[in-house]
């Protein structure tokens, strides 16, 4: 989790430019024109599972209690979208983000200057809308994702087409007013109001709160819809977050009745430790300043680390990874012009997927799987601690 976000402008500069998980004061901020010959071409890969893949957006309004960051909304209202197996070639391609969002993302990049402002609307998944859902026996288990602050859901795309691909459900939450932008069907386009002023340790406990009664009101939806309450089998749930998106799953574990196990994709934590001991299956993969006794990152996930008690835990790091080298942004950036991280970007999205699939696998499927284990040939670039 960003440590410190003056604005939302600020925080995607550093995100798009993978500067890191601190944001930096605005004069330390690069700003050069990113020269365009031609259109960018952006494109998500391919997903590798067996299944194609269908996705569905979901308008719900939780008229329970107020929008928590701005005043006068007596409803929390929420978009999530959901990828799941589908029924192969039925079905239009999905978009990645609306036209609204791609350009609230774009001008929000001084780089991006002479980038046309619809280029990510125009980014290619491997999702179709409207494809009929591929039923199965008892359900499939249910992945919730939850992004990194100021990012939207779209982000974690690539994760989501992998898990929809190996035989998942997966709910992808937009945190309204914690994303720079977040387009509802009857075309309102609501920007970052979440901590505008800072990170706190607070303002951090606030976001764990919220984005778990976020979580909780989703699966409640799920669960009453008669098209998705066949589709899910409600024992077997997990969730996985990037950046505060993961250290809120990890907040909401030890809460929650529902969530099995947790992954957190290099999310600082904040606050540093859990109000109770993590006692279920939990990983956590960061880049290397997340590694033991490094201090980067605050040492948060040292601080954490002896209140996960549960079998199964995992702490990894990434050789050459930064903080966006876990969601779409990986693969996006030098679409864009942006530098690349040392990784590179289908690189870290393959060992993204490698490593959550394998983690989910195990403790949702109950199936064996040796990657878990120890060092990989295959990835070295993967440090167990």
């Amino acid at each position: 989790m960003n440590k410190t976000v003056a604005a939302s402008a600020l925080a995607l500069v550093t995100s798009l430019t993978g500067l890191g998980t601190t944001a930096p004061a605005a004069a330390e901020v690069p700003v050069t024109s990113v020269p365009v010959t031609s259109v960018p071409v952006t494109a998500l890969p391919a997903p590798t599972g067996d299944h194609p893949v269908g996705r569905t957006d979901l308008h719900l309004i939780d008229s329970s209690r107020p929008d928590p960051w701005v005043t006068g909304r007596d409803a929390r209202e929420l978009m999530v979208s959901i990828w799941y197996p589908a029924r192969k070639g039925t079905g239009r391609p999905a978009p990645y983000v609306t036209p609204q969002e791609s350009e609230l993302i774009i001008r929000g990049v001084p780089q991006l200057a002479d980038v046309p402002a619809d280029t990510l609307a125009r980014t290619r998944t491997h999702a179709r809308t409207g494809a009929p859902a591929l039923k199965r026996k008892g359900g499939r288990p249910l992945v919730v994702l939850s992004p990194g602050m100021t990012l939207p859901r779209a982000t974690m795309t690539s994760l989501a087409e992998q898990l929809a691909s190996s035989g998942y459900v997966v709910a992808g939450i937009e945190h309204t007013y914690e994303s720079v932008a977040t387009t509802f069907p009857d075309g309102r386009t609501v920007t970052f109001e979440a901590g505008k002023a800072g990170q706190t340790p607070e303002t951090g406990a606030k976001v764990a709160r919220v984005r778990a009664a976020d979580t909780e009101f989703v699966l409640d939806r799920l669960a009453g819809s008669r098209r998705w309450n066949r589709l899910i089998d409600e024992r077997r749930i997990a969730m996985a977050g990037h950046s505060v998106g993961g250290q809120s799953a990890a907040q909401l574990l030890p809460a929650s009745g529902r969530i099995k196990a947790v992954v957190n994709l290099d999310g600082t934590y904040n606050p540093r430790t859990p109000a109770e001991p993590l006692d279920k299956p939990f990983m956590m993969i960061g880049n290397p300043r997340h590694q033991p006794g490094s201090g980067g990152a605050d040492g948060s996930w040292d601080a954490f680390w002896p209140h996960v008690t549960g079998d199964g835990k995992r702490w990894l790091t990434v050789t050459g990874a930064e903080h966006m080298s876990f969601v779409d942004y990986a693969v996006l950036q030098p679409q864009l012009g942006l530098p690349a991280a040392a990784i590179g970007g289908e690189r870290a999205i393959t060992i993204t997927r490698a490593y959550v699939t394998a983690f989910l696998d195990r403790h949702l499927k109950g199936e064996r799987r040796p990657l878990l284990d120890g060092p990989s040939a295959d990835y070295p670039e993967v440090r167990f601690w």
